[in-house]
């Protein structure tokens, strides 16, 4: 299998690809998708929401942390994750800035 060359695109195209490419996995959307619908999730809290095992949804949440979409903080023994905005607004921005317009002709 060849290495995917990302040495010839910007930092910010290469972050976009990989907070894309963690977003690929339903695990990782629903995990997005639960913590949009709650003020602060404490991660047991996604050990009772999912059918995986608390160290699979500690590396979903890891990944998600390292490229930006979530953020965590340690409140006594327990880790408090929450969406970090930042990350996923510069998402909605890019999406919303590579979406065709209607009135556009088709290509095909």
């Amino acid at each position: 299998m060849g290495i995917t060359k990302t040495e010839g695109f910007s930092s910010e195209i290469n972050l976009m690809a990989e907070r894309l490419k963690a977003l690929g996995h339903p695990a990782r959307l629903y995990i997005m998708q639960y913590l949009a619908n709650c003020d602060r999730c404490i991660g047991n809290d996604l050990v009772e929401e999912l059918p995986l095992a608390q160290p699979t949804i500690s590396k979903h949440l890891s990944e998600l942390k390292r490229v930006g979409l979530v953020q965590g903080t340690i409140d006594g023994k327990q880790m408090n994750y929450c969406i970090n905005k930042e990350g996923w607004e510069a998402i909605q921005q890019f999406v919303v800035g590579i979406s065709i317009k209607l009135d556009t002709p088709k290509c095909c």
